[in-house]
């Protein structure tokens, strides 16, 4: 039988039916934020009540700070008068008078300036050169690396209060807000280089650090524009609790007697004073110590807030 005379078989092919509406796909929200740690941080703080709690506590001190006659009108210096001498609370005195016959609740109020001036100034010498520091051995590494690290390790070793005592002894005719500032600032800043060191050897591994370099750009150029601005969270904590440290130091170097000098008022100066009539009057050094831990237990509530919001492990864990 010829190949032509052969029935040809058919192939039959099969054509899907055209679907007029489309399936449904997931929406990309183009005009939604983009998120980032600091508005996640953001987001997470805000649902928190003890972070309004110690905000508002900060709030206070500051205001009391900046602004004293808003509290008080009371001075606490040109009232004293040996007749109220220990007296207890009185109409326009609510927590009575110290040895000196001063009201103690217009001496607290004055005393948060200095506590925290101090606390600040410190705060903003210790970070700053931890900042400089630590950036500068994670980002370059090799020799600069090991230099920077073994003088950080130098001053990590020294007791910053003691470290500072010695300080203003030894320049006791300069005991005012700075010095005491460049005290504490200037030897507590070991930690602060290290947690930043290792914050930038793990930036200075990401990909956005890997196209700047191919792009040319210089090596500081990225550590300024780049590297830095995304290990800036670890620093903020640290420069929170820091405020604590730097209060705390103060009181305890003004309750030492190597603090500031002439008529300045602080809670250390305060609670000091209050030592020479503890059994007979001991509510003078009770307000101040209530002052000084609450505001440092504010700072310290606060840093242990804002770490916990910029670990997204434990954002996730809650």
């Amino acid at each position: 039988m010829p190949e032509s005379a052969k029935p040809q078989r058919r192939i039959e092919h099969y054509v899907a039916p055209v679907i007029e509406e489309q399936p449904p796909t997931d929406a990309v929200r183009v005009s939604g934020k983009p998120s980032n740690l600091w508005r996640d941080a953001w987001y997470d703080l805000r649902r928190r009540p003890l972070f309004w709690i110690s905000m508002a506590i900060v709030a206070v001190i500051l205001l009391m700070a900046v602004w004293p006659t808003l509290f008080t009108h009371t001075s606490p210096t040109d009232q004293c008068l040996l007749a109220n001498q220990n007296g207890g609370p009185e109409p326009g005195h609510p927590l009575g008078f110290t040895f000196l016959g001063c009201d103690i609740y217009a001496r607290i109020v004055w005393g948060a300036r200095t506590s925290l001036s101090v606390g600040l100034l410190s705060t903003i010498i210790g970070s700053g050169i931890g900042l400089v520091m630590g950036a500068l051995a994670g980002y370059y590494g090799g020799w600069l690396d090991s230099l920077l690290s073994r003088i950080g390790d130098v001053f990590f070793s020294i007791p910053y209060i003691l470290a500072a005592v010695v300080v203003m002894t030894v320049f006791a005719q300069y005991r005012n807000v700075l010095t005491m500032s460049l005290a504490i600032g200037g030897f507590a800043w070991a930690s602060t280089a290290r947690v930043v060191r290792a914050e930038i050897l793990r930036v200075r591994q990401a990909e956005f650090v890997t196209a700047s370099t191919a792009l040319g750009l210089g090596r500081f150029k990225i550590l300024t524009s780049h590297v830095l601005p995304n290990a800036l969270a670890p620093l903020l904590v640290l420069a929170t609790l820091a405020m604590a440290g730097g209060i705390v130091a103060e009181a305890t170097l003004t309750f030492l007697g190597v603090g500031m000098g002439g008529d300045v008022m602080s809670w250390g100066r305060d609670i000091s004073d209050a030592q020479r009539s503890l059994r007979i009057a001991p509510m003078s050094l009770i307000y101040p110590s209530i002052a000084l831990t609450i505001t440092v237990l504010a700072f310290i509530m606060l840093g242990e807030l804002v770490r916990d919001a910029m670990d997204p492990r434990a954002r996730a864990t809650r």
